[in-house]
């Protein structure tokens, strides 16, 4: 396991029951992509607690989110605010993505949402899930490699805190590609959804406790059955046809939302 992920702790969630149907979404890029993408992620939020009894946001939700201490991103302000009216009703919890995971205790303090910047494991009935969106996991560029260091450097993250916000926008208008891939070659996607696959499977069989991994950024739909009863699931991108997972107590599945 990379050493990155070693280190992060899992949220205490994985000592208690999060629900029995676990909604799983991941990778909506709210502010970098159509209108359209976040008008149907507010209609799925919204419906939520009709489809399942507990929410996972697996990772890059949002294009750019980072926590100020007095400001909150205009762009992703309304999906926030969502998440807020959800969690009302329902358990909801975040693991960051490569986009998103600098929330430090914005989710849990003013959304009431258990947050993750890396890994998370909850349990889904008497299952234990880790949740992991996979940025840093199977890159094969050194581009994408170095991007993660820096990205994750507690230094970086620092100084990032005190630039003035007007550049850091900025600048991250101008790298959004390099940080989350959101438009990239078909050919590309394949081969990393399957280095991914790869690696989930590898844990499950290291873990025989584990009943079930779930991985975002790839933006490809994937779920796998190496063993009897536990799963690799990947939900696919909300930004590409609304898609979304769920995990039971039993088994898991792929769904598209259709509003």
């Amino acid at each position: 396991m990379p050493q990155a992920l070693a280190r992060q702790p899992e949220s205490f969630l994985s000592s208690v029951v999060f629900g029995q149907r676990l909604l799983v979404l991941s990778d909506a890029h709210v502010g970098a992509t159509p209108s359209e993408v976040e008008e149907s992620l507010l209609a799925f939020l919204e419906r939520a607690p009709t489809l399942g009894d507990c929410l996972l946001l697996n990772g890059d939700i949002f294009d750019f989110w980072f926590a100020y201490s007095r400001l909150i991103p205009r762009v992703g302000f309304h999906v926030a605010a969502e998440i807020r009216r959800v969690r009302r009703r329902m358990p909801v919890a975040m693991v960051g993505g490569n986009h998103d995971r600098w929330g430090e205790d914005f989710w849990e303090r003013d959304l009431d949402v258990r947050f993750a910047p890396v890994r998370m494991e909850l349990r889904v009935g008497d299952r234990r899930v880790l949740a992991i969106h996979g940025d840093g996991v199977t890159e094969s560029h050194w581009s994408a490699v170095l991007l993660q260091r820096i990205t994750r450097n507690p230094a970086f993250v620092t100084m990032w805190k005190h630039a003035p916000t007007a550049f850091a926008f900025w600048v991250v208008d101008r790298m959004t590609h390099s940080l989350g891939n959101t438009v990239r070659e078909d050919e590309i996607l394949r081969a990393a959804s399957v280095r991914q696959r790869a690696w989930g499977e590898a844990q499950l069989a290291q873990d025989p406790g584990l009943g079930c991994i779930v991985m975002g950024h790839t933006h490809r739909p994937v779920l796998s059955e190496p063993f009897p009863g536990r799963q690799f699931l990947n939900p696919g991108a909300w930004l590409d046809g609304h898609r979304y997972g769920v995990v039971t107590p039993t088994g898991a599945e792929l769904a598209t939302w259709t509003g």
